[in-house]
């Protein structure tokens, strides 16, 4: 499944399953034409920001943010650090942030794990 499907399954789960959740996902990763790339990238305090955003205060935090990634995708090496990819670098950047914020912010790999974590955030 592309991690455009697998966003999209994400959040018709969250639209099924908590229909009164408001929540909505940064359209960096949307194609569509240069002019519209370039006045959306100026519509965004930078660029790395979490895929979904769930704007909903739960257990001790502002909102959940997740950075949604592709079954297979590896994201940490075997010691535990970021991948050498300045991609990543920036998103985890990012996620350190937002939890230094109050906000939950996890990398999600696949639909399950993605499942897991917002069950148990919004539960």
């Amino acid at each position: 499944m592309s991690e455009k499907r697998l966003h999209i399954a994400i959040c018709n789960y969250i639209k099924d399953s908590y229909p009164n959740i408001l929540f909505t996902s940064e359209s960096s990763g949307v194609r569509v034409p240069m002019n519209q790339a370039r006045e959306l990238k100026k519509m965004r305090s930078c660029s790395g920001l979490p895929d979904l955003m769930i704007l909903e205060p739960r257990k001790s935090y502002y909102g959940l943010f997740l950075e949604i990634k592709k079954e297979g995708t590896t994201i940490f090496k075997k010691d535990g650090d970021i991948r050498k990819d300045e991609h990543l670098q920036e998103q985890e950047e990012i996620l350190h942030k937002l939890k230094q914020k109050g906000y939950f912010a996890e990398f999600v790999i696949g639909y399950a794990e993605a499942k897991s974590i917002i069950d148990f955030y919004l539960s």
